[in-house]
């Protein structure tokens, strides 16, 4: 296992780096943007708490196959991320599909990996935490999933969702050996830049009894508004 994770990070380490040098290649682009958000939305979860979050991103793309860097703050219990991601994607008619490898990296903090032994977080360098990623859709309609190559073992996050002019509405689940969430998103894209995001986690077996009612009170359930703007770099 290690030597395949070793073999998996190098090849995304490696294919991220060459970003820059593979620019002057007939048919390749070269895109970057950076980006701010009222808090850092993840899959359903408030991660800043409420924390503006700045982001940013360098892709390379050529003839379907891309790769590249996002990085963002915003994170109040990992700290700063980085994600080297490298991956396939095409459409025949109506049809789309993707395939991508992704490294989640907390440079300045503690990462999402599970420790055996304690209740605390560890700290994450390339390869030690990442997800295979494919989807598939037709039209309007995208279902992906999510499953983790490493670092967190039966973790698994699956999307329906559909896009109608401006609206996107999407439908998460996450699947782990104990915890299981289910979150809806509805965003709408004012324009290419600004965009907001309504969302909710609507079931979930993680959360704290109500000492009044004894009811499950679901961790970060409450609706969370997110407002995001992006600005394309060289353009």
């Amino acid at each position: 296992m290690n030597s395949t994770k070793k073999l998996l990070a190098t090849a995304v380490a490696a294919s991220t780096m060459a970003v820059a040098a593979m620019a002057p290649v007939a048919n390749a682009e070269v895109s970057a943007s950076v980006g701010v958000a009222s808090t850092y939305l993840w899959r359903g979860y408030d991660l800043g708490t409420g924390t503006p979050a700045v982001s940013g991103d360098l892709n390379f793309s050529q003839n379907g196959f891309y790769t590249g860097i996002w990085g963002s703050s915003g994170d109040t219990a990992a700290g700063t991320e980085y994600d080297l991601y490298i991956g396939y994607g095409g459409e025949v008619g109506d049809f789309s599909y993707d395939v991508s490898l992704w490294s989640y990296v907390y440079p300045t903090g503690a990462g999402y990996l599970d420790d055996e032994d304690t209740a605390e977080l560890e700290e994450t360098n390339i390869g030690d935490l990442m997800d295979a990623v494919i989807s598939v859709g037709y039209g309007p309609v995208a279902l992906t999933y999510y499953g983790n190559v490493e670092g967190a073992d039966d973790y698994s996050y699956v999307t329906l969702d559909a896009t109608f002019d401006k609206f996107n509405v999407l439908l998460g689940s996450h699947s782990g050996d104990t915890d299981e969430a289910t979150h809806l998103n509805v965003a709408y894209s004012y324009n290419d830049n600004l965009s907001f995001t309504l969302s909710k986690i609507v079931s979930s077996n993680d959360g704290d009894i109500d000492e009044d009612s004894g009811d499950m009170v679901e961790v970060d359930g409450d609706v969370k508004f997110v407002v995001s703007y992006s600005l394309p770099i060289g353009e």
